[in-house]
């Protein structure tokens, strides 16, 4: 990740992803880190640490942006396609570790895909 300026609120944030393996939405970021930082501050480097390959984001089933940290992406190529679990009891949200091979469609170009299987978590059964 090639960050050229370091700000306090950026740190913040890099320091939160590297210590958290679970995904957090948006909203509940913005939540956490209210008393730090404004919500567009909080925005502008997500999007930043996105685009540098940092973090990768997906949406819930209602729509809600999620983000979580990347593993092996760089800033021109996100490598996270794996799926992602949303339980529908407690919305816990995960990335799952396995393969999802994408197909090939003729006469297109797939940049982009995302899969969100919902059902529940090994504590909501």
């Amino acid at each position: 990740m090639a960050i050229i300026r370091k700000t306090k609120s950026l740190e913040t944030i890099v320091t939160f992803f590297e210590e958290s393996k679970d995904a957090i939405s948006a909203v509940s970021l913005v939540d956490l880190l209210r008393k730090k930082m404004n919500k567009t501050t909080i925005y502008r480097i997500l999007e930043r640490l996105e685009s540098e390959g940092f973090i990768h984001s997906f949406l819930d089933k209602n729509g809600l942006k999620w983000y979580a940290t990347c593993q092996d992406c760089s800033a021109t190529q996100h490598s996270d396609i794996h799926p992602h679990f949303q339980c529908e009891s407690c919305g816990k949200v995960d990335c799952l570790p396995v393969e999802v091979k994408i197909p090939s469609i003729p006469n297109r170009e797939i940049n982009f895909s995302q899969v969100l299987l919902i059902g529940k978590c090994e504590q909501c059964m």
